[in-house]
């Protein structure tokens, strides 16, 4: 599937910008016309061979730079239920990269240089959202302690409650990737996502970005999804409990429904540097920008600063011993 420009014929892409489809050729708006294509061989607008990805959903053709989302990967069994637009574009993402970054002092030079960020790419990552009822009784013994003092005699009381506590909690969609290439931790971290903004899917979405389909199904990650609901459970029960001394606990049983899941697409922008024949890693959130990503050290930079400052303070002493002989 390639969307062509009915003015130019032009590819046309999605501009978070301008939250419509956009010619950058004739700089039509809204002019796509749909070509469907359902060989992932070769490319419908010149005929270039193409070697997808095994999970690859949508890409751009090498050859004529043409961005391609790949019919029966969007189709079937593999069609997203809801989208989340990329609300901003690549310019806005490496600003927030140089906002987030640029105050690093041993940041390696290229790191935030034209050339490296040309790198960053918009790709869309298959989640699932799992919706869960959750049911936690909780029983146990907690204490509350006084203290006060009279005379030269200081009192302590201790009182003893039994507590009980019932607790009904909806937990929607609740957010769990399920891409190979992206590390589970990392896009915990990225979230939450506002998902208000999530939309019915549409293809048009993906013609500029890269994109993939779901590399596991969702019975085989929803132990990740329960695991997070089990913690913002305990968390919303713990904080029933505030006021206590301290909590002894009896009884504990945690209950989860699964009321439903579906299939979503969340952008991220994804920015990989080469340094020192490691690939660091790079997000950042499509929606909300927030960045994540551990930087790497310069150690040209780190022996250059440590040999400034043993040279600033080797002048300081010597200034100072120049004085006190004068003196």
């Amino acid at each position: 599937m390639i969307f062509k420009c009915s003015n130019c014929g032009g590819n046309t892409v999605y501009e978070p910008s301008r939250k419509k489809m956009y010619c950058p050729h004739c700089e039509s708006l809204d002019s796509e016309n749909i070509v469907h294509d359902g060989s992932l061989a070769q490319c419908g607008n010149c005929g270039a061979p193409l070697t997808p990805g095994q999970y690859e959903s949508a890409g751009r053709c090498a050859h004529c730079g043409s961005y391609i989302v790949y019919d029966e990967r969007i189709s079937g069994i593999f069609e997203p239920h809801l989208i989340l637009p990329f609300r901003f574009d690549k310019e806005m993402a490496v600003e927030l990269l140089n906002k987030e970054f640029h105050k690093k002092t041993f940041l390696p030079s290229s790191f935030l240089s034209q050339k490296s960020l040309e790198k960053l790419q918009g790709i869309y990552v298959p989640f699932w959202l799992y919706d869960y009822q959750a049911h936690y009784d909780f029983e146990g013994e907690g204490t509350k302690v006084r203290s006060w003092q009279q005379g030269d005699t200081e009192y302590t009381e201790t009182s003893y409650f039994h507590i009980i506590r019932q607790m009904e909690a909806d937990f929607d969609r609740v957010p769990v990737d399920a891409s190979f290439k992206m590390d589970d931790g990392e896009m915990d971290l990225m979230e939450p996502y506002s998902y208000r903004e999530l939309e019915d899917f549409d293809p048009k979405y993906m013609s500029g970005f890269e994109g993939e389909v779901y590399n596991q199904s969702a019975p085989e990650l929803e132990g990740r999804a329960q695991v997070k609901v089990r913690n913002a459970s305990e968390t919303l029960m713990q904080g029933s409990l505030a006021g206590y001394s301290s909590i002894r606990p009896g009884r504990k049983e945690l209950n989860l429904r699964r009321d439903g899941v579906c299939y979503a697409l969340m952008p991220v922008w994804m920015y990989l540097y080469q340094y020192q024949g490691k690939t660091w890693r790079f997000q950042v959130n499509g929606q909300t920008g927030k960045v994540v990503g551990k930087t790497p050290v310069s150690r040209g930079k780190v022996f250059l600063y440590g040999l400034t400052t043993m040279f600033s303070v080797s002048a300081i002493f010597y200034l100072i011993g120049a004085i006190l002989g004068i003196m």
